[in-house]
């Protein structure tokens, strides 16, 4: 087949994010470059640099993707409700795409995904009664919550609470028998673990019901605490 009659590759912005995500997604972040992503085209790293400044700017893309991805707190639904389904689909985008741990809230230059997000959770907090500092306080400590489990589920080596059980009963095997002396509660864990696994979803969910049972029991003595705060200020 001549080179006049293979199909010439249509290159956008849309499209070379798409293919880094995909890339992203199979290798880790590790293995993106310029260079990869264009050898799946068939084209010169150079093609690229007209869609995409470099790969900051890229990185800026995908991440605004993932961000499209999760959905964004509506006030209608109740605050509550609302943060937990944000919780739980942020969640499950860092999932689908794990490159993006610890990225989230890394990008200098937020695209409009992202904006919208953060507005759209601020906007559901204050339009729920919260004040501005109740609703940093809310927001931060369920974006902690969220990125440090998706950050220990990225680190562990098993993804089913039948893997985790499988692995927990080979450490169990190797551990040492004077160990149980010396670390017995330790040994409980281990030992129920390779029993009946750890399921991952039960935990996020049990510990994000946790968290929002405690901001409902807080929010009188916030509101107190920020009335006072604003009567000494004024």
């Amino acid at each position: 087949m001549s080179s006049e009659s293979t199909p010439r590759v249509t290159l956008s912005a849309d499209r070379v994010i798409d293919a880094a995500i995909e890339l992203a997604d199979r290798e880790g972040l590790e293995g993106l470059s310029m260079r990869a992503l264009a050898q799946g085209f068939g084209v010169v790293p150079m093609a690229l640099y007209k869609h995409v400044a470099n790969k900051d700017d890229l990185l800026d893309g995908m991440v605004d993707r993932v961000w499209a991805e999760v959905e964004a707190p509506q006030p209608e639904l109740g605050w509550r409700e609302a943060m937990r389904r944000r919780s739980i689909s942020l969640r499950a985008a860092m999932l689908r795409h794990r490159w993006a741990v610890g990225m989230m809230e890394a990008r200098m230059r937020p695209g409009l995904s992202n904006l919208h997000q953060h507005n759209a959770m601020m906007g559901c907090l204050r339009l729920s009664g919260f004040s501005f500092r109740t609703t940093v306080h809310v927001t931060s400590v369920l974006d902690a919550y969220v990125y440090g489990f998706a950050l220990q589920e990225k680190t562990l080596p098993f993804g089913t609470p039948e893997e985790s059980g499988e692995v927990a009963a080979q450490k169990l095997e190797a551990t040492p028998p004077e160990f149980a002396q010396h670390f017995p509660h330790l040994l409980e864990v281990v030992s129920e673990l390779a029993r009946s696994g750890y399921d991952y979803d039960e935990e996020f969910l049990t510990g994000l019901d946790l968290i929002l049972d405690g901001v409902e029991r807080l929010r009188p003595e916030w509101a107190t605490a920020d009335a006072r705060a604003d009567a000494t200020s004024g």
